[in-house]
């Protein structure tokens, strides 16, 4: 039965304010690179009573029998050092940015099931763990673009404005890993060629239809972009 993808971030602002003096952005990026930490996969496999289901599951929809349940996490931090203009100005240059990546994904399976609707299951599985495979070269090019930028900072205390734009552009990284990562178009073409485990489609065939398909069509749109 159908898949649930929930893309869930955590944002953490381990914040630097520092004061920069000879260093241009140049030798900055120089400095330092984007720190990505990709967690191992935590997979569980759990069994319920349909008529009394853990409070910990996630609801099913109508005519679900089972569940995957993929939480891609993302928790980033951003550093910077600024630059004092005059009492009310400032330039922040950012000199850091860190990534962790996490996937969790729990399979809950009714007692009893039958082993088509265990392997359907498991082809949920396969898919988010393909999109998470490259996830932290995906997290560290998008890092990348912020590091030795510079942005610049206005009001009377400026460590707070300061803190409150590195905690901004924590936001826009994560949420950009969001879209860019997406697994949900995939996930909901396999439901589509599976008819959610309705007929008789060999899941490995699925999975790398669903992989393909979702992979042309979004090469098809940046070929394309005006149709």
């Amino acid at each position: 039965m159908p898949s649930r993808g929930i893309i869930a971030f955590v944002l953490l602002g381990a914040l630097v304010i520092g004061w920069l003096s000879g260093h241009s952005s140049r030798q900055l990026k120089e400095l330092s690179v984007p720190a990505i930490t990709k967690q191992p996969i935590a997979f569980a496999n759990r069994t319920f009573d349909p008529s009394a289901p853990p409070v910990d599951m996630p609801p099913l929809a109508n005519g679900e029998s089972a569940v995957c349940d993929s939480n891609f996490l993302s928790n980033a931090s951003v550093s910077g050092e600024s630059r004092q203009t005059d009492a009310t100005h400032a330039t922040l240059t950012i000199t850091q940015v860190k990534m962790t990546l996490q996937l969790n994904v729990t399979i809950w399976e009714p007692a009893g099931v039958s082993q088509h609707v265990i392997e359907h299951e498991d082809g949920h599985r396969q898919i988010s763990e393909f999109y998470y495979q490259n996830a932290d070269q995906l997290a560290e090019r998008i890092a990348a673009t912020y590091m030795g930028r510079q942005v610049a900072i206005t009001g009377t205390d400026l460590n707070a404005a300061s803190n409150s734009m590195l905690q901004q552009l924590a936001t826009e990284i994560t949420n950009q890993y969001d879209k860019e990562l997406n697994p949900e178009p995939t996930q909901l073409l396999y439901d589509a060629i599976t008819d959610h485990s309705r007929n008789e489609v060999v899941v490995k065939d699925a999975v790398a239809s669903a992989l393909r398909d979702v992979r042309f069509s979004s090469t098809e749109r940046v070929s394309n972009p005006g149709n």
